[in-house]
């Protein structure tokens, strides 16, 4: 048994059951005993407890995460350390994840995605406002509850988590998700967490994710330099702008992708509003990148006074004969970093008030160092020879070696902060120092994509010449690799060019595509036979063209394609008729006194865009024959008032019309029975309420039929003192009594004040 289960938490939070686990925590059901309400708390693993550095984050992590309210995201109530414990204390969700709810249906359909979409887009929006970046934006933290909304989990926990995970531990759920900066482990900011829904929404359209590969590394890699299958060639039900909006999120390139959650969300409007809008993202590259603006000196957008420049950085080897060195162009990942640290200096001086005990070493480190100074060049140079004495005015770091072809061992290859940069009197500059060259050999690409095989060689540590050749295969799908040149396995060299051979599929003869389209869909599945193609799916949507006439078809006529060839076709429905409305909500049958006022209601809907009229009606038999119409049929007539002047039982009832265009569908109410009694006298009940077993002051206060009857009042519980007190409460007929403490309801009574009497 679980040694927690059982366990009171500080003196309030009773746990449980068990209902989850994971890398970091593991997940209970509790009780709030002050609040009386059931919460999920997640206790961390020991060893991590363990790491000082990880529980401050996580603190500081989580009470920023406890600021944010919003109805799509896991409210986080406490964090807190009790009896050697560190946890948080959660909303509690009764519902599923997104990735449970995927592996049941396989993929959804572009309704329901843009439904759970919007939803995750607007928790995202939410916390990107505070300031608060969620990094791990996957199906497995997302909650799909009964009634079909989305509740986004773990924020802020996947920033502490990522401090600690390393990709390969991360790759059990996240690399499939991950964006390309954080593929290269590169600053994140906002537009990270737009990627990785976009992952979200590709999966959901199609049912897997955009890349996958044998390791996760090789996942990552995809990330960084791969292509994905377009969403529509793997399902061609996906409407082209929510193709384009999912593509225009997972862009790699930073200055390409959705800058904020907004924008996005506007796209997400626009497409709900109007399914067949089509975007134009080619101008986006062109406009100006804010979140580049602020981290990269280097960067000047056009129209502001230059030319937007894509540079690469390129290393030389240190000229020892002529004791020069070339400068290496700036790093912008670096160089963003440091702008990183300079922007939350800013941001400590901005809260110092409220945050003062997290940042004070910031502030103490700004105010001791003002001196500024260049950076020196040690790329090239040998690490044996680099005396730090030489250096007091920085901190250096050498402990950092890597691989390289370009760079002798021993030899300086990398260095953070570069070269000519202006840092403060102190910084700590990074040295990478070169470990020399393993022999790199050629990987094992046959029956690889095009795509993961040119992906496969591009990660490799050398540059290479990757050249192309088709060739038909009646063995090899149509582009994967039939060969390679040179073969798995040989030593390949800088500048070497490396030969796919990819596969063309089989020889075929090339079919017509018969002209469909204004066809009665039976003659359009009869010609797509004949012309030696396949008949796709048949979508039948809404238009003034007579049912069952071809209204498109997914390739042109005329077009010369394989064999086989899937033709999809859209059919009209002819006009719309009106549909039956739907009536999901009535009032029951009520007992009033004469002179009570009383007010019926209703709630009905359609599937269609018709407009919705209701009419009442009074009945003294219960029977339709007869029945008087007491609210003229009207569009927004979903209440009736009772008339209570006379004692009797009456039937009400509602009849709900729906009318689209020339069309009208109606369906009659069930009848609401209501009994008009003569008004009875009110009398007293008194009844004892047992308060909680913990000392302390309470606040008690008294509701009747939902209204107040008793202020709250302070009781205060002592050790062994009396803990039962009597309440008096009046009232006529059958009441509902709540006795509430501290604002929640602690125990609830049904009264027939008419038998008390």
């Amino acid at each position: 048994m679980d040694n927690y289960i059982g366990k009171l938490l500080d003196d309030r939070y009773e746990i449980l059951e068990k209902i989850g686990s994971g890398g970091m925590a593991v997940v209970y059901k509790a009780r709030c005993h002050r609040l009386n309400r059931l919460v999920a708390i997640k206790i961390l693993k020991e060893e991590l407890s363990s790491d000082a550095e990880f529980r401050r984050r996580f603190y500081a992590e989580s009470q920023a995460v406890a600021m944010l309210s919003h109805p799509n995201i896991v409210s986080v109530y406490d964090v807190s350390h009790s009896d050697n414990l560190d946890y948080i204390v959660m909303e509690l969700i009764e519902g599923i994840t997104l990735k449970q709810y995927l592996e049941q249906k396989g993929k959804l359909n572009w309704r329901e995605a843009l439904h759970f979409s919007t939803q995750i887009a607007k928790a995202l929006e939410h916390a990107h406002s505070r300031g608060i970046v969620h990094r791990d934006i996957k199906p497995h933290n997302i909650m799909i509850l009964k009634d079909g909304s989305v509740k986004v989990a773990d924020f802020g926990i996947a920033r502490v988590s990522s401090a600690q995970n390393t990709l390969t531990r991360e790759a059990l759920g996240s690399v499939h998700y991950i964006s390309p900066e954080q593929a290269k482990g590169a600053r994140v900011d906002n537009r990270a967490d737009l990627y990785s829904l976009g992952v979200v929404m590709y999966e959901m359209l199609t049912g897997r994710p955009p890349y996958d590969a044998e390791t996760p590394v090789g996942v990552a890699i995809q990330h960084i330099n791969g292509t994905p299958v377009m969403p529509r060639e793997l399902e061609p039900t996906i409407p082209e702008g929510l193709e384009q909006i999912t593509m225009h999120a997972m862009t790699a390139s930073l200055a390409g992708r959705y800058p904020t959650a907004t924008r996005m969300l506007h796209d997400l409007e626009e497409f709900r509003k109007d399914p067949n809008v089509v975007f134009d993202f080619s101008g986006e590259e062109q406009e100006i990148d804010v979140q580049r603006l602020i981290h990269d000196p280097t960067y000047m957008p056009e129209g502001l006074g230059r030319t937007s420049v894509i540079r690469k950085k390129t290393k030389q080897p240190a000229q020892e004969s002529t004791g020069k060195q070339e400068k290496p162009q700036t790093d912008p990942d670096r160089r963003s970093r440091i702008a990183v640290i300079a922007g939350t200096v800013c941001i400590i001086l901005a809260v110092i008030l409220l945050l003062y005990f997290l940042y004070i070493y910031f502030i103490s480190d700004l105010f001791r160092k003002t001196e500024e100074i260049r950076v020196p060049n040690f790329v090239g140079m040998y690490a044996a020879d680099i005396d730090p004495s030489k250096y007091p005015d920085f901190i250096l770091d050498m402990t950092d070696h890597a691989e390289s072809s370009e760079y002798e061992s021993g030899r300086v290859m990398d260095q953070s902060p570069d070269a000519d940069d202006t840092v403060k009197v102190g910084t700590t500059i990074r040295l990478t120092i070169s470990a020399g060259a393993s022999d790199v050999l050629m990987p094992n690409v046959i029956n690889a994509s095009r795509q993961n095989a040119q992906s496969m060689l591009d990660a490799l540590p050398i540059r290479l010449s990757i050249s192309i050749e088709e060739r038909n295969s009646d063995l090899y799908t149509e582009g994967y690799v039939i060969e390679s040149l040179p073969s798995f396995g040989a030593v390949l060299s800088e500048g070497q060019t490396v030969t796919l051979v990819v596969s063309k599929g089989p020889e075929i003869e090339l079919k017509t595509v018969p002209a469909c389209v204004g066809e009665d869909v039976e003659n359009a599945l009869r010609m797509i036979d004949e012309a030696g193609l396949s008949q796709g799916s048949l979508r039948y949507d809404e238009s003034d063209q007579p049912k069952g006439t071809v209204l498109f078809q997914s390739i042109n006529a005329g077009e010369k394609v394989k064999e086989n060839t899937v033709i999809n076709l859209r059919v009209s429905k002819g006009p719309q008729e009106a549909k039956q409305p739907l009536i999901y909500m009535l009032s029951d049958d009520q007992q009033v006194a004469v002179g009570d006022p009383l007010v019926l209601a209703i709630q009905a809907k359609t599937d269609d865009d018709g407009v919705l009229r209701y009419a009442w009606y009074r009945s003294t038999t219960g029977n339709t024959i007869g029945a008087e119409l007491v609210s003229r049929s009207s569009e927004n007539n979903t209440t009736c008032a009772v008339d209570t002047s006379q004692p009797g039982t009456y039937y009400y009832y509602c009849t709900v019309e729906n009318t689209l265009g020339e069309s009208k569908a109606s369906v009659t109410s069930d009848m609401v029975e209501v009994i008009v009694v003569k008004q009875s006298e009110p009398h007293d009940f008194t009844f004892s309420v047992t308060l909680p077993s913990a000392p302390g002051e309470y606040m008690l206060s008294v509701e009747l039929d939902g209204e107040e009857v008793l202020a709250p009042v302070a009781v205060e519980v002592g050790e062994d003192g009396e803990r039962s007190i009597n309440i008096t409460v009046t009232g006529t007929g059958v009441q509902r009594v709540d006795v509430l403490i501290g604002g929640e309801i602690y125990e609830s009574y049904t009264i027939d004040f008419d038998m008390v009497g």
